[in-house]
C-alpha cells in the first residue's frame, strides 16, 4: 500500500482544512494509506519519511525550521514524490529558498486578485494533462510566479494586462513536473480555495498530478 502524508496549516484563506481533506479521500480511494498531520515535525522524523511515497504539503505563509526543511528536501532527493497547489505549495516559505528550489517556483502576485481566466494545456500528451481541453476558472487568482526555465510545464495562462499593464501578453506556467534528485515533484497553481476544485480540469490534473508525484 502507497503512504502519503498530508502536512496542512499556515493561512486559512487558502482553506487548507477543506482542500486537503478533498485530496486525502481522492487518495484513500486510490487505496493510499494517509497521513494527515497539522505539523511539519513528521519531516524531522528520518525513518518514517523514508517509507512515505508522497508528500502533500498545504501550508501557504508559514515558517518552516531548518530541520524541517532539511528533512523534507531530502527525503523528495531520495525517492519521496512531492505534490501540491496553490500557495499551499508555492508560497509557504518565502525565506526558505531551498525549498522553492525543489519545487521549481514561487508566488509573486495576483493582479486583480479573483478574476475570470483561460487555461491552456501545454502538453496534450502527458498522461496528467492528455484528453483536457482549454478551461476557464471563475473568480479565482492568476497566479504570476516566478519560476525554474527547468520545468516541463504542463498548462499555461496568458495574462490580458487587464489588470497590470506591465505583463500585458506574458504566459505564465500553471502547472509542471520536475525531478528534484531521485523525487518526482508535480504544482498546480489552481486551487485558491477549495469550490475551485469543482472545475473538472483543475480537480483532473491535481489528481492525476498526486498519482504521478509518486514514488
Amino acid at each position: 500500500m502507497k503512504k502519503a502524508l498530508v502536512v496542512r496549516g499556515g493561512w486559512d484563506g487558502h482553506e487548507p482544512v477543506q482542500t486537503s481533506d478533498r485530496f486525502a479521500a481522492f487518495l484513500k480511494e486510490q487505496g493510499y494509506d494517509v497521513r494527515i498531520e497539522d505539523s511539519m515535525d513528521a519531516y524531522t522524523d528520518a525513518d518514517y519519511m523514508a517509507t512515505v511515497d508522497l508528500v502533500v504539503p498545504c501550508f501557504t505563509m508559514s515558517e518552516i525550521t531548518p530541520e524541517q526543511s532539511e528533512g523534507l528536501t531530502k527525503a523528495v532527493a531520495n525517492g519521496t514524490g512531492i505534490a501540491g497547489w496553490h500557495g499551499g505549495m508555492c508560497d509557504s516559505f518565502r525565506s526558505d529558498t531551498n525549498y522553492q528550489y525543489m519545487t521549481g517556483g514561487q508566488w509573486v502576485s495576483h493582479p486583480g486578485g479573483c478574476i475570470n481566466y483561460s487555461v491552456q494545456i501545454v502538453d496534450k500528451d502527458n498522461p496528467i494533462t492528455n484528453g483536457i481541453e482549454d478551461f476557464d476558472m471563475i473568480s479565482t487568482e492568476q497566479y504570476y510566479m516566478h519560476v525554474d526555465p527547468g520545468n516541463h510545464v504542463l498548462a499555461a495562462t496568458t495574462f490580458s494586462g487587464e489588470h497590470d499593464k506591465h505583463i500585458e501578453g506574458t504566459v505564465m506556467p500553471v502547472a509542471w513536473t520536475r525531478m528534484w534528485g531521485k523525487g518526482k515533484v508535480f504544482y498546480s497553481s489552481l486551487g485558491h480555495v477549495n469550490p475551485d476544485f469543482d472545475n473538472d480540469g483543475a480537480r483532473t490534473i491535481m489528481e492525476r498530478g498526486l498519482i504521478w508525484a509518486t514514488r
